[in-house]
């Protein structure tokens, strides 16, 4: 919103988010070391809590903003212990080499455990989301209450946003109307009157962060006071950098990076379509696209990739 006023306006409004949100659910990083960004600090057996608060679009990026941006990237070791790490093109809808060459690799042969396949699957594009949130609670570093941070997060965290605006119905109340969610129950995250805390409840499961307890209070305003809440929405971050082209490489030179870090004189691009056998499944003599490579777990390791590749 360009103005407070016209955000306290349009509070509890689902309209365009919804919409925005019903796009990214249909079937079709930050810098280190940057100390905007906030991540929930865990104890020794990977267990943590902070609460937490997503804010509305920020008032530099404007009416045609999203309070939050999508951000593709790749981290993974080539032969010769090389590590690329870089933005995906992808996020720019652009072509990018990686997703070309996984398309490639994964149409190269019908065997899921192949080595093309395998390949294929370590070298899959990473998903984040990137938002600017309040810190409500943070036992582990208090300090930071009360302040406005950026906030990079994975699917998993995404999803419940996505069911807190539009939550399913109970099979006995499942509607032809609305078969989909149950718009009675729905509200906005971020909106500063009507949203809701976040309870982040993080377990270590398989080597990996997990957020499946992380669950939503009842919404409430985050503050009763309109002139605190405009000083917070005044202290957001613009998200636009992060969509800006000179954050990402160029085509060339992305092509260029990934050819040494593969060891190789020209990765191959053009998808190739196996021959199947003739009793070979349907489903799996699929060929698939460069957008079918997406990593949909909420890992938190991207930073221990880029400091391995720095060293």
């Amino acid at each position: 919103m360009s103005n407070f006023a016209a955000l306290k306006k349009s509070s509890g409004s689902l309209d365009r988010l919804s919409k925005e949100i019903e796009k990214l659910n249909s079937p079709t990083t930050e810098k280190s070391g940057d100390d905007r960004f906030w991540q929930p600090e865990v104890d020794k057996s990977g267990n943590g809590m902070a609460i937490i608060r997503f804010l509305p679009v920020s008032e530099a990026d404007g009416d045609e903003g999203l309070p939050w941006i999508r951000v593709f990237n790749h981290g993974f070791k080539g032969p010769g212990g090389k590590w690329y790490i870089e933005n995906s093109l992808t996020t720019l809808n652009q072509k990018d080499p990686v997703s070309e060459y996984n398309t490639y690799l994964w149409n190269a042969s019908t065997d899921d455990n192949s080595p093309q396949r395998k390949q294929a699957r370590t070298q899959k594009r990473r998903l984040t989301y990137i938002s600017n949130i309040f810190i409500v609670s943070d036992s582990k570093n208090p300090e930071n209450e009360g302040k406005v941070f950026l906030y990079r997060y994975g699917k998993k965290i995404f999803d419940k946003i996505s069911e807190a605006m539009h939550p399913p119905f109970d099979d006995e109340g499942r509607s032809a109307d609305h078969p989909k969610y149950n718009p009675t129950n729905a509200f906005n995250p971020f909106d500063l009157w009507n949203g809701a805390n976040l309870k982040l409840r993080i377990r270590q499961v398989d080597g990996y962060r997990n957020y499946d307890m992380s669950v939503f209070d009842a919404p409430s305003p985050l503050s009763g006071d309109d002139s605190k809440l405009e000083a917070i929405w005044k202290k957001q971050y613009s998200l636009k950098e992060f969509l800006d082209p000179k954050n990402f490489k160029s085509y060339d030179e992305l092509k260029s990076k990934l050819n040494s870090v593969l060891e190789l004189d020209d990765v191959p691009v053009k998808s190739v379509k196996p021959k199947p056998d003739v009793f070979e499944s349907a489903a799996k003599r699929q060929s698939v696209s460069s957008q079918d490579f997406e990593m949909d777990d909420d890992d938190e390791d991207l930073k221990a990739f880029k400091a391995l590749a720095d060293d």
